[in-house]
């Protein structure tokens, strides 16, 4: 059967498909664009039929374009992504407004349909992400199962590999285009890979507490499965493995900044520009330990560092998230110095970010040098 993807290939296809779906949709969705509610809502590029805002979003650094409109429209404005409508918040003195002051209004969950299918979930050079997801991977599995893999293990090195595989995914843009056309879904190579990846896991995360509960001893707890089997709780919960973050949804209708937001809007806290203030940090783009340093060097704590998220939303994973990244970054910056391999210089590294879920590194060798 012909694929989404395989049409994309003959612009002639493509052209035909999309005046055929304009067709059937133009009149309905034209005339939801057009309609205004006579309260105040947040301003925002006017959006086409069918596609919405979605020619004026990079849908492979999504938070930049977004950034770039809060610019345009202000900290509260409002996108659409082909039908769906989303209010977006920028700045850290609107997002923690929203998040904090405002918990209640913006504290719904919003469900997009990719969550919903997941649900249903100089020595020698050497490449540092494998070992640090192992390591990583391993310390929620102590938690959660009350074990620990063999890094060569390869049932644990699938795993983790699908895992990182589907997370890289999701920011795919055809990933983004299916959550705008979740019909679009089976016709979509990623969507297809995606799905595969979940559902492997879930049968190996199944194998793994089938064996925990022949084994259970309600007397003895070994780890976090073991409490919800003792308490029979519904299983099915530890599926749900994907971080509380964006997007939000509002609970009931709110004025927010002056800005008239119904009820069961989709709201984006954007992150990006909480992180990246010109107004809170003195470099926002530039890596600078200074700004966590007063002027006698002793570290105090900003208001605006907020990649966890805030209020009701906020990630439930932060404490452990700070509790490895202090363990992993202390333990090993004291016992080696890192550099690039031989012959490549600093200002050579390619220190742009892979976007998927969330923002990760490119893949890169690097050499691990003794302090001793």
């Amino acid at each position: 059967m012909i694929m989404l993807e395989d049409l994309f290939q003959s612009s002639t296809s493509l052209c035909l498909l999309v005046a055929i779906a304009c067709l059937l949709v133009f009149h309905r969705v034209y005339s939801s664009f057009s309609s205004r509610d006579q309260k105040k809502a947040p301003p925002g590029p006017k959006p086409l039929p069918l596609l919405g805002n979605l020619l004026q979003v990079d849908l492979r650094r999504p938070d930049s374009s977004l950034v770039h409109l809060s610019k345009i429209y202000g900290p509260v404005f409002t996108v659409y992504l082909g039908q769906k409508k989303i209010v977006v918040l920028a700045g850290y003195r609107t997002v923690r407004e929203a998040l904090v002051n405002h918990a209640e209004e913006f504290g719904g969950r919003e469900v997009t349909p990719i969550l919903y299918d997941w649900n249903k979930g100089h020595g020698k050079p050497f490449n540092n992400s494998l070992p640090i997801n192992y390591a990583t991977s391993n310390v929620i599995s102590a938690i959660l199962f009350g074990k620990r893999f063999e890094y060569k293990d390869p049932v644990f090195q699938a795993m983790v590999g699908r895992d990182h595989e589907t997370i890289r995914l999701i920011g795919t843009a055809s990933i983004l285009v299916y959550t705008v056309f979740p019909w679009l879904g089976p016709c979509l190579k990623n969507w297809r890979m995606l799905m595969k990846n979940v559902e492997a896991n879930k049968e190996e995360l199944k194998r793994i507490i089938v064996n925990l509960k022949e084994t259970l001893d309600p007397d003895m707890c070994r780890c976090f499965v073991d409490a919800f089997l003792t308490r029979k709780l519904n299983l099915k919960r530890l599926a749900n493995i994907v971080p509380m973050a964006i997007p939000h949804k509002t609970s009931r209708d709110v004025t927010f900044q002056g800005f008239f937001i119904k009820e069961g809007t989709a709201v984006f806290p954007l992150l990006t520009s909480v992180l990246r203030d010109e107004n809170e940090w003195e470099s926002p783009n530039s890596f600078n330990p200074s700004h966590f340093l007063d002027e006698n060097g002793t570290f105090i704590r900003r208001d605006a560092f907020m990649p966890f998220s805030a209020g009701h939303r906020v990630c439930l994973g932060e404490s452990l998230a700070r509790m490895e990244l202090f363990l992993f970054f202390s333990s090993l910056l004291q016992r080696f110095r890192f550099t690039p391999p031989p012959g490549v210089k600093e200002e050579e590294l390619d220190l742009t970010p892979t976007m998927g879920f969330n923002l990760s590194p490119t893949p890169h060798e690097l050499c691990a040098i003794s302090r001793q």
